[in-house]
């Protein structure tokens, strides 16, 4: 898995230099939208390669929990980063559509991304054959990213191609603004998802859902009570509350835990799981479930 992380920041390292290169030559507008877009792909690989040196990290005694929110205080500066770059392209955009500027050597540029297009679909190649073996959440991720810049360099490949055999020079600015957009749609959504995990907000319901039946599948559990849950970079933290029969011993009741906490584990294999364990006493309505649950 580390290797695959590896592979994907040098591709796209190799990308930046080849689009730069690219920009500088052509001084088109889609390209240079497609080089911020690989600036983002390069930094969330970069993440994901942190994220995955941390997660096989053990948490030591600072930090018990883990080190998983440095991923989310990274990608809050590379959302800041991002969400200016993309400001900064559509203002270019703007510019250059007003201005009619012509895109030079245009089948140069022509060439820089169809070998970016190649070498982005053998990354994604291998990171396919990484996510079948290891089910790796974060690789996958990073995966979804360089899909979405195949068709932001084939929309480049148009805009050159236009400007090269059609003389369409209206083509590039107006790519360079829809992908300014996209760029800045994705700063705003890589924003709000840092945020959530540093506020340790809950998982969606359908996660909830699913630890809730996993609990209650135990036959000696009566039921799971003020369900907490949160996550830190690739780990999920659980905290909950067992309702169980009073005349169980301690020893009985300590291993029914250890069942539903290696049954939560074996779904969620990079999680902790903290049991409170709660008799069941008629008539008591101290220990009802929260109407949240």
């Amino acid at each position: 898995m580390r290797v695959a992380t590896y592979a994907s920041v040098a591709v796209a390292t190799l990308l930046i230099c080849l689009k730069f290169f690219g920009w500088w030559v052509t001084h088109s507008i889609s390209l240079q939208a497609s080089l911020i877009d690989s600036l983002l792909d390069g930094l969330a690989s970069f993440i994901n390669m942190i994220a995955v040196y941390q997660a096989l990290k053990p948490a030591d005694a600072k930090h018990r929990f883990g080190h998983g929110k440095i991923e989310a205080l990274a990608a809050l500066g590379q959302s800041l980063f991002i969400g200016g770059s993309a400001i900064w392209l559509l203002y270019e955009a703007r510019e250059r559509y007003a201005m009619h500027q012509p895109i030079e050597f245009a089948g140069f540029g022509i060439v820089i991304m169809g070998a970016a297009i190649f070498i982005t679909l053998l990354l994604i190649t291998y990171q396919f054959y990484v996510v079948k073996k290891t089910h790796s959440t974060a690789i996958a991720a990073d995966m979804l990213h360089y899909k979405s810049d195949l068709l932001i360099n084939l929309a480049a490949i148009i805009a050159l191609g236009s400007s090269q055999f059609f003389h369409i020079e209206e083509l590039d600015p107006i790519f360079g603004l829809l992908i300014g957009c996209y760029i800045l749609l994705t700063a705003w959504r890589i924003t709000t998802q840092a945020f959530n995990i540093l506020l340790d907000q809950e998982l969606d319901d359908e996660h909830r859902k699913k630890i809730l039946t996993i609990i209650k599948s135990h036959p000696e559990v009566i039921d799971v009570m003020d369900l907490r849950t949160r996550s830190s970079g690739i780990q999920q933290f659980f905290q909950l509350h067992l309702l169980m029969r009073p005349d169980l011993t301690l020893h009985k009741a300590d291993e029914i835990a250890d069942d539903v906490e290696e049954e939560i584990i074996k779904a969620y294999p990079r999680s902790q799981v903290m049991i409170r364990l709660v008799p069941e006493i008629p008539g008591d309505t101290k220990h009802e479930p929260p109407i949240y649950l």
